[in-house]
């Protein structure tokens, strides 16, 4: 993995606004009771009256390109993907001259991507070369309880494990999977353990006619020799990353720096993008541009909807056109927009810099004409709230759920095979916390008691500084013990996570 050349931030920046939120913490509580409410803003939409132009595709679409390479599949049986996958520690060059001691999966990091379609049977066979139990968990995907990958299944050090399941029809989207072991998911994933699952559809409506990207967001601190900045155990530094959760100086797009991705005037690109961080936010915004928001955790939207900027929070998923309305020869910069997620007390000092991601560069070739994007994408059925035999309330506090820290000998919930229930999270903390539900997708009904505008299926949701959420779900197929958590990695790893048993 050779990151393209950019513009690096620089270390002495990040560490004075480091040191500034050390002496913020060494004057305040660690777990501060802050009071101030934050109403949380959904992105602006904008009309949708445009998208109909008719034409020919600006090029007949290569693979999923730019990205990591693509797992290679051993079957020769029909609708079957055979393939294995290796944990390893690694040495790699993350920063332009330098090497980085990581973890790797087959080598890579990001790990070589799963390309599956509806219907595949799919048998993974997952070796261990760590000097550390870790595990492969399928975030999003709907899969038997022992293929999860979840902290109950642990894969030791020098072990195998063959994670088999079948793609459930009408999941086509965007997934990924990263390790899962209690205690160490945020390190694990944080030193390059993660990579993309493409679920493919038959009948999906902008195949064959757009170009893809597979955009995989992650964050890491790395020192000027390469190596990779953890903080001492209980020192100031770690327990400012518990509060906050770890964010580096660093942004990679799929293990680039600040990558040039090149597009025509008029072509339509289809962006999968991941956020594969340990716990930062971005709120996404294309200079010069809007998005048109077409997918999910769960895959497409019924309609596009167009946005000026959208934030995608830990684990999350997006599914963005971006349309070339520039001139050839043009540039536009992808940037995360300052979000302010923290407890006020240990913010970081530099939170409001916008960071700069990836330059989107317009060839100089001859316009073409833009493709039709469908006006209906596909249906998405109504899970009826008037269903619902169960309300689970779950309250979010500092480092708890409902004031409870996970124990993996407990279940938090008890519920059936096929029941719908509705989820009420209440967040009662200045600070965001992403809440990932394992095993099963979900529908939103409402944010801060604000109905969701438009029909997806999710499997988080960014419950918003003392903010509340609610979901309904449907228990499908699956028994087992799924785990509930939010997806600030170091919350995680720290106990913010409990146990729903599906019997």
């Amino acid at each position: 993995m050779m990151p393209t050349s950019g513009d690096i931030p620089s270390q002495s920046r990040n560490m004075i606004a480091r040191n500034s939120a050390i002496l913020t913490l060494l004057a305040c509580p660690l777990f501060p009771a802050d009071t101030s409410a934050q109403e949380h803003q959904h992105p602006p939409v904008l009309s949708v009256s445009t998208l109909s132009v008719p034409a020919k595709p600006a090029a007949k679409p290569s693979a999923v390109t730019p990205g990591p390479s693509v797992l290679v599949n051993v079957s020769k049986a029909p609708n079957t993907v055979e393939a294995t996958l290796t944990a390893e520690p690694a040495q790699l060059s993350l920063i332009p001259g330098t090497t980085t001691p990581v973890y790797a999966y087959n080598g890579r990091t990001p790990g070589p991507t799963l390309e599956v379609r509806e219907g595949d049977n799919v048998i993974i066979h997952f070796r261990n070369n760590l000097t550390e139990a870790t595990t492969v968990h399928w975030h999003g995907l709907h899969l038997p309880f022992t293929s999860d990958g979840s902290p109950f299944h642990p894969v030791e050090p020098g072990e195998q494990r063959d994670y088999v399941f079948t793609i459930r029809p009408g999941s086509a989207g965007t997934y990924w999977y990263h390790p899962h072991p209690h205690h160490q998911t945020g390190s694990q994933v944080s030193k390059g353990l993660y990579g993309a699952v493409i679920v493919r559809a038959a009948d999906d409506p902008l195949a064959g006619k757009i170009a893809e990207k597979i955009l995989i967001l992650a964050d890491n601190r790395v020192r000027p020799d390469g190596s990779l900045d953890v903080p001492v155990r209980e020192s100031i530094e770690e327990r400012i990353d518990r509060e906050n959760g770890r964010e580096g100086d660093f942004i990679f797009v799929s293990g680039q720096l600040m990558p040039t991705l090149t597009i025509r005037s008029g072509e339509v690109q289809r962006w999968r993008v991941i956020n594969a961080s340990a716990s930062r936010v971005y709120r996404l915004s294309l200079s010069g541009h809007t998005f048109l928001h077409v997918g999910s955790d769960g895959g497409l939207f019924e309609r596009p909807v167009e946005v000026k900027e959208i934030l995608i929070s830990g684990g999350e998923r997006l599914e963005l056109l971006v349309r070339g309305t520039s001139l050839p020869g043009d540039k536009a910069v992808l940037q995360s927009l300052p979000y302010d997620r923290y407890i006020p007390q240990t913010r970081p000092a530099n939170w409001e810099q916008p960071r700069d991601i990836l330059t989107l560069q317009y060839s100089r070739k001859a316009p073409v004409r833009p493709v039709v994007i469908p006006a209906i994408l596909r249906p998405i059925p109504v899970l009826d709230t008037a269903n619902a035999t169960a309300r689970r309330v779950m309250v979010l506090s500092q480092g708890l759920i409902n004031g409870k820290a996970m124990d993996m000998s407990r279940v938090d919930v008890s519920a059936k095979v096929d029941a719908t229930e509705i989820w009420e999270l209440e967040n009662l903390v200045g600070m965001d916390h992403p809440f990932h539900l394992h095993g099963f997708l979900f529908q939103v009904l409402d944010r801060n008691g604000v109905p969701e505008t438009f029909r997806s299926w999710k499997d988080t949701v960014n419950v918003p500084k003392h903010g509340t959420a609610r979901f309904i779900v449907r228990y499908a197929k699956y028994p087992g013990k799924w785990m509930f958590h939010c997806h600030i990695l170091d919350h995680e790893d720290h106990g913010m996570m409990g146990v729903l048993e599906v019997q």
